[in-house]
């Protein structure tokens, strides 16, 4: 059974459709790349599985249950998780903090149930050294790594990366890049929206492709890559 599965899932603000009838399903363990060129429709596309935006039609089924209607925190009380492409941390509170009010609100559990695990979570994603810092004072890398730990901590199935390498130099992406695939290998299923492409296709076996809210390619990274329709739509980007 498929850990998250969309099946016909559109949703129109007025007369602006920026879901077209979306399906595709993610398996357990897999990592799932995202790609469409801007307004394609991605980051709403985290907003209706995450229940951020209620969809008009279709039906969004994780781990085996229809949470088409449930609320946002339902959703990451079931396991779902997610980064935002502009980090916005609690900027005073301290990083180590950060983590544990996600860890806390993410799972219902105390901050002393859970501080264990987010002191684990600043040493795979290397934040320990910044754990007393406040969160205001990171730089860029930082942040994004700050992003990422405070949706592990909030202990998810599925992992949602929106853009987590924009903006970053070529050694800290692959910095970044290495840490998102150590996390993958803990066997967290992964879906992540990203147009820093080389990066991408170095940690996901898979590419969905969406354009004016529609799924236009769905397959490993070399077809869809050679695919005239998706160089169309890349145009002027190195691929």
């Amino acid at each position: 059974m498929p850990i998250l599965a969309l099946d016909q899932v559109s949703k129109s603000f007025g007369a602006l459709k920026v879901a077209d009838t979306i399906s595709f399903a993610l398996e357990k363990g897999e990592a799932l790349g995202v790609i469409g060129p801007n307004g394609a429709g991605k980051s709403t596309l985290f907003n209706l599985i995450t229940g951020n935006i209620r969809v008009d039609a279709g039906t969004i089924r994780f781990d085996g249950e229809d949470v088409t209607r449930q609320p946002p925190m339902a959703r990451c009380l079931a396991g779902v998780g997610r980064t935002f492409q502009i980090p916005q941390p609690f900027e005073k509170l301290t990083v180590f903090e950060n983590l544990l009010v996600a860890g806390a609100f993410g799972s219902r559990k105390t901050e002393k149930e859970v501080g264990d695990r987010c002191a684990d979570i600043l040493v795979e994603t290397g934040l320990y050294p910044k754990a007393n810092q406040p969160a205001g004072s990171l730089g860029l890398l930082q942040r994004k790594r700050l992003e990422l730990a405070r949706a592990l901590a909030t202990d998810p199935k599925i992992l949602l990366l929106d853009e987590i390498a924009g903006g970053l130099t070529e050694g800290e992406c692959q910095e970044l890049v290495e840490t998102i695939r150590a996390i993958h290998r803990r066997g967290v299923s992964i879906i992540w929206v990203e147009h820093v492409l080389h990066a991408l296709n170095s940690v996901v076996s898979r590419l969905v492709v969406l354009h004016f809210g529609r799924v236009i390619g769905d397959g490993d990274p070399e077809t869809i890559m050679a695919s005239r329709d998706v160089r169309e739509i890349y145009l002027g980007i190195d691929v």
